[in-house]
């Protein structure tokens, strides 16, 4: 696997503008919190190393093989979170990312993109409590190194508003314009434009930002180009083994997507999770929806793993994915009435024998009122 050359930030976000560059359905969704995201462009500042990529580069005759999705840029929490999917049409093919896709994504919204987390104490129905900010740096503040923290430079999440509010000792520069400077000659124009000449800080802040940017090849990979999809999935699973946990349901879900006809399986299941905690503020996950899966279709090997989600096995799923909704949904509806919510439903794993017995019961939500399942409700509760 060699190490090709590297190549500066601003090459790799054009890439995964023109979708160059693109995510595989294994990959995770993105997880990086706004802290995560300043200290990555802190330690670029500093001129510390951010670790190598690693690259899969897909044939064009494979492309149409495998699902892919784009980068997120403008991430909100409640309304775009997963990655909006993507159709290949390039001729030369396309690079995806098995290992980077937390650094790359950042990168990208810190300099294309923003970043809408719910404010504390709002409530999540609100637009309000979703305030549109992106990355901004203070360019008077001193680069010194505060004691008890790691960081140099102020970066921060802003709204506009507050970033063109005055402060003192403050002047934010929101970061993504160094993006379309072509030159130095941009940062001696921003300094003259905004008075900031004569500062001690803002020349030698931009001038780095800008570096860091366009001119220095930060950006290192090596570059996997086998086309076997079992060696790859074996590599992504090793080097995604440490960090932030790998579950096996996104690694279920990217190979359940390549493998369902009808549907999108990464958006039917995310979909679906959605709608059963939607219920009475449950907390079930895409794990327990998948091991569900195996259960409700007597699958001879129930255990979660990947060698269990057999290409038949996840046809399987395909053809009686409405069945298995149907059961897990007056499932969790049942116990939501039995008086238990995301809090009081501490084993979650219990949805899944009362799902069992609604799906061969061939049992619907309709029918948990009626009073022929009076007895049946009573012997579940106990």
């Amino acid at each position: 696997m060699p190490l090709i050359p590297p190549i500066t930030i601003a090459k790799v976000l054009e890439h995964i503008r023109q979708n160059d560059y693109v995510l595989p359905a294994i990959q995770r969704e993105f997880v990086w919190s706004p802290v995560q995201i300043t200290t990555l462009f802190d330690s670029l500042m500093q001129g510390y190393p951010t670790g190598t990529f690693l690259f899969w580069k897909i044939k064009e005759d494979h492309c149409q093989d495998f699902k892919f999705y784009q980068f997120l840029c403008d991430y909100h929490q409640r309304d775009q979170r997963h990655n909006p999917p993507v159709n290949v049409t390039n001729s030369s093919g396309v690079t995806s990312i098995l290992d980077g896709q937390q650094r790359l994504t950042s990168l990208n919204i810190g300099l294309r993109g923003s970043y809408a987390a719910k404010k504390k104490y709002q409530w999540k129905k609100f637009d309000a409590a979703y305030p549109k900010k992106e990355l901004y740096l203070n360019l008077l503040r001193p680069n010194i190194v505060q004691t008890g923290k790691n960081v140099a430079y102020e970066f921060r999440f802003l709204s506009s508003e507050r970033a063109k509010n005055p402060q003192e000792n403050k002047h934010w520069f929101r970061v993504g314009d160094v993006l379309g400077w072509k030159n130095l000659n941009n940062v001696m124009n921003y300094l003259r434009e905004h008075k900031l000449w004569e500062a001690k800080y803002p020349q030698q802040y931009l001038s780095t930002l800008f570096s860091v940017i366009h001119n220095d090849a930060l950006i290192s990979a090596y570059q996997e180009e086998d086309q076997n999809i079992e060696k790859v999935l074996n590599i992504f699973i090793r080097v995604n083994s440490g960090g932030t946990v790998l579950s096996y349901s996104d690694l279920l879900l990217s190979i359940a997507t390549a493998q369902w006809k009808k549907r999108d399986a990464r958006e039917e299941i995310h979909g679906f999770v959605g709608d059963l905690n939607r219920i009475n503020r449950f907390r079930f996950t895409k794990d327990l929806v998948l091991k569900a899966c195996l259960v409700l279709l007597d699958v001879s090997n129930i255990r979660f793993k990947v060698s269990n989600f057999t290409k038949g096995n996840i046809q399987k799923i395909e053809a009686n994915w409405d069945k298995i909704c149907g059961a897990l949904r007056s499932a969790a509806i049942l116990l939501a009435r039995f008086g238990y919510d995301g809090s009081t439903l501490t084993a979650r794993n219990v949805l899944i024998p009362v799902a069992y017995y609604m799906y061969f019961r061939e049992i619907d939500e309709t029918q948990l009122s009626q009073s022929g399942f009076e007895e049946d409700a009573r012997e579940i509760r106990k």
